[in-house]
């Protein structure tokens, strides 16, 4: 899926349109979530906002993987992995505060992308898939490998509390709103950046791109580091978020959860987008509890209507509304 550059609307008399997609849809969304802790105050419902919001960073990784290499990963679940138990150790272990782990849960996400990305730069399609397959089913076992440093089973425990003065779960809900705005707007600086568009150009024509130095070997690799660091800050959001890091956190079906995540939001790298897709998969599975067997069937159906709802309903009403605009400029 090839993403065309962005090129503003110019009306009538010079001045450019202002898109809703770009603009109001991706600010309104902002003022949503920012005010919905007021409307659904505490508990169960604010903690699965917030677990909604760690997934959508992780979601807009493998999101942004296809949208700047066109390769799908089944294995980013690694990355999460590597930045939820970072935080965990770091803090845990060495008593290093939670916002300096952080930091170096990214740093050691994009390690881990570059040296996943090395020896496999050559591939492509179906055989990367197979590769980050292999890299998601190894992601508990190695956990459990080292259990001395992981915790094992039981995993780790971490302090959800920055500041003294304010609530954890108010805390886990803001910060992980706080590093998803942070995710979308370094994407959307990168997007529009010289790097950026030299790596979709190598993307969609190879050729041209090499021609100015940037190869798709070294466009992958770039990629890849970037991916592997959005889906390190999920993973460290992830952790704080929930209290524990834990193997069952990072199964294949994890993986599987967040690819599906990513194609309801049809691989979109703006805020509503990776929202949606990880509302689908963190808030419908609770919703549909209650109805037993038939859990899978409905889950089904829900995947197939969230997917036409966004590939199909949605940029028809954008296109009702731009067309309306459009009247009055």
């Amino acid at each position: 899926m090839s993403e065309p550059l962005a090129t503003p609307a110019v009306t009538a008399q010079g001045r450019p349109a202002i898109r809703l997609d770009e603009r109001l849809v991706p600010l309104g969304t902002v003022l949503v979530l920012a005010l919905l802790p007021a409307w659904i105050g505490g508990g169960f419902w604010l903690y699965s906002v917030s677990l909604l919001l760690a997934h959508s960073i992780s979601i807009l990784s493998v999101s942004f993987l296809f949208r700047f290499s066109g390769e799908v990963s089944i294995g980013h679940n690694f990355f999460v992995a590597v930045g939820a138990y970072t935080v965990a150790i770091l803090q845990g272990l060495l008593g290093v505060p939670f916002l300096a782990d952080m930091v170096v849960a990214i740093i050691l996400s994009v390690l881990m992308g570059l040296l996943f990305a090395w020896p496999s730069r050559g591939l492509s399609g179906i055989y990367l898939s197979v590769v980050t397959l292999a890299l998601s089913l190894c992601v508990p076992e190695l956990l459990l490998h080292w259990s001395d440093i992981t915790g094992g089973f039981e995993g780790l425990f971490l302090d959800s509390q920055i500041v003294s003065w304010l609530d954890s779960e108010t805390q886990q809900y803001y910060l992980a709103l706080t590093a998803l705005c942070v995710a979308v707007f370094a994407i959307h600086r990168f997007r529009h950046s010289r790097i950026g568009l030299a790596i979709l150009t190598a993307r969609d024509h190879p050729h041209a791109a090499a021609s100015f130095g940037m190869t798709t070997g070294s466009a992958r690799l770039a990629v890849f580091a970037v991916s592997a660091a959005i889906a390190g800050l999920g993973g460290s959001v992830l952790g704080f978020t929930t209290s524990m890091v834990s193997p069952n956190s990072f199964t294949f079906w994890n993986a599987v959860t967040l690819l599906v995540g990513s194609v309801v939001s049809l691989y979109s790298t703006r805020i509503h987008g990776a929202v949606f897709g990880a509302a689908f998969i963190t808030l419908v599975p609770q919703i549909l509890s209650n109805y037993g067997q038939l859990i899978l069937i409905i889950y089904g159906l829900s995947l197939l209507g969230a997917i036409l709802l966004s590939s199909i309903a949605m940029p028809a009403i954008a296109r009702h509304i731009s067309r309306r605009k459009k009247r009055y400029v």
